[in-house]
């Protein structure tokens, strides 16, 4: 049976509070034993609540990203017929709309990523193409000699990172070295 809107109106305030006590420098156990609670859902509640703080700053970024939109393109429609006009473009408009629709562009994330080359020894390009791990570790070992050949790898070996390019098996233990 769902809790009533009562009930999760009252835990709603309760981790709105934790967290604000949270913030203000308390321990879990000490906003625990205010409220009355286990330490573990006193934990609970504040990650619960740190997640929809979360959830919440990322909706009004989305907003702020809408109106933000929404203005730059108002101001597009007004720029556009002085930049486009066949018979008399005015150039302060044109440069006007060309800046809106970069503002635009990079507003919404639609930039396309800029193609990079990674030269060979002898100033040609590195053929390219898997970028998987063993392909880019290779292209890194030869990066710095002065006249490297261009390894042919097997996409199916995984390369250690030592020089004599022993393969390692794959594995499914943890060897406890995960950087954490």
């Amino acid at each position: 049976m769902p809790p009533s809107k009562a009930k999760s109106a009252s835990v709603a305030q309760r981790r709105s509070e934790m967290l604000v006590m949270k913030i203000q420098g308390r321990s879990a156990a000490q906003i625990a034993e205010h409220y009355g609670i286990s330490p573990s859902t006193c934990r609970s509640d504040l990650s619960r609540a740190i997640k929809k703080a979360h959830a919440l700053e990322v909706q009004e970024a989305q907003l702020y990203r809408y109106l933000q939109g929404a203005r730059l393109e108002e101001l597009l429609r007004a720029v556009m017929p002085a930049a486009t006009d066949p018979v008399e473009a005015d150039l302060k408009a044109n440069e006007q709309a060309r800046k809106l629709i970069a503002d635009i562009t990079e507003l919404f994330g639609l930039k396309v990523p800029v193609r990079t080359e990674i030269s060979g020894p002898d100033g040609g390009a590195i053929p390219f193409s898997s970028g998987e791990a063993a392909e880019i570790m290779a292209l890194i070992d030869i990066s710095d000699q002065d006249k490297a050949e261009i390894p042919t790898l097997d996409p199916d070996a995984d390369f250690d990172d030592e020089e004599d390019g022993t393969v390692l098996e794959d594995d499914d233990e943890d060897d406890g070295d995960d950087g954490l």
